[in-house]
């Protein structure tokens, strides 16, 4: 069907069934090539969703003061070297895990994809990612921490160097020219967004978050703590992002979506939550004031079985419960987008709250 409007001397005729062909054609990955980042219409609403959502919640780490953690930090008498030590390595390990996380969204995901919706919400993705490893800087500087000691952390602590090392592996197998349209490259993006969202994101920044939260819960650390949980609420979208943009790529190829290759997963989310529990004994060697190293090490298998369930995999831990019940109203995947109280509000825009219909785009 052809639409034609008569503007003075000239006609214009648009098109339609054309139109509707480059819709059809619109893919997670070879998809129609375009040289415009033409969004409408929108076939992934849920990325268009979740953009504006992720937009909405904007935040700067220089709002949130810092003079009670610089306070802390200095007084040891009521601050113990475990309760730094966490945070030492909470800042040691997210200083290069959210760059990590960024760089891979950047040079290989975001490349790959083809729905200019796609690529938009993987773009405020990169972007909060900058948005999290600035506020890292804002804390060592603000509690005077030498960033050589940060650098030497990611370098020289053996389970932080095996947790970058089994996500950079991922995406450095992906930065070469790939024929997309090979099945075992589809399976290699796909185990990308898979180990991404579900296994580092979704799972193995679970841990440290917990510590710091539950440091929080004590009143220690309250900057880092309020910064730990904006950055928590961004990540709750990030999950949702790289499940969705999963889930998508393996329904348009259903090939890839085998037995063998849902078993590989399992194994790699097994692999992610070994690692992940080896870097938590390092976190908190010996037990402290609201922290118990068992509680955390189920905590992970708990979450891990949270994202298998997401993705529809298998899970690992059949009946594990969340053994740390506060948490649940903190940091837990169905409470996590709604415990944000307070100054959330204050960071989120009007035309976000005011209620606009994305279904008619």
């Amino acid at each position: 069907m052809q639409k034609s409007f008569q503007i003075g001397s000239k006609t214009f005729v648009l098109d339609q069934a054309k139109a509707e062909a480059a819709f059809a054609a619109k893919k997670v990955i070879n998809g129609r090539e375009t040289m415009t980042f033409n969004l409408l219409p929108l076939k992934y609403q849920w990325a268009y969703e979740l953009y504006r959502k992720m937009k909405a919640n904007h935040w700067e780490p220089e709002d949130i003061p810092m003079g009670k953690d610089i306070e802390q930090w200095r007084d040891t008498a009521h601050v113990t070297e475990v309760e730094r030590w966490i945070i030492r390595m909470g800042i040691g390990y997210f200083s290069a895990a959210e760059g990590i996380v960024g760089d891979n969204i950047q040079h290989v995901t975001r490349e790959l994809v083809t729905a200019p919706e796609l690529k938009l919400v993987l773009g405020r993705h990169a972007h909060e990612e900058n948005i999290h490893a600035d506020s890292l800087l804002y804390m060592i500087a603000s509690l005077g921490i030498n960033p050589h000691e940060c650098e030497a952390m990611f370098e020289d602590i053996p389970t932080i160097v095996r947790k970058n090392e089994f996500v950079t592996r991922t995406s450095h197998s992906l930065r070469r020219d790939l024929d997309l349209t090979k099945s075992e490259n589809k399976r290699l993006l796909a185990k990308n967004c898979f180990v991404f969202g579900q296994c580092m994101e979704g799972t193995q920044f679970y841990g440290l978050f917990g510590m710091v939260l539950s440091l929080y819960r004590q009143n220690k650390f309250p900057g880092i703590g309020q910064m730990f949980r904006y950055t928590l609420r961004d990540e709750s979208n990030h999950i949702e992002v790289f499940r969705n943009l999963f889930m998508d790529l393996v329904d348009e190829n259903r090939e890839i979506w085998t037995p063998e290759f849902k078993e590989e997963l399992r194994q790699t989310m097994l692999e992610a939550i070994t690692l992940e529990k080896e870097f938590i004994r390092d976190c908190l060697p010996v037990n402290a004031v609201g922290l118990r190293l068992e509680d955390f090490l189920t905590y992970i298998d708990y979450i891990a079985d949270r994202r298998l369930e997401g993705c529809g995999l298998a899970l690992l831990n059949p009946g594990v419960k969340n053994p740390l019940p506060w948490l649940a109203e903190m940091m837990d995947i169905k409470k996590e987008q709604n415990f944000f109280e307070g100054r959330v509000t204050e960071y989120q825009k009007s035309s976000a709250l005011a209620g606009t219909n994305d279904a008619d785009l």
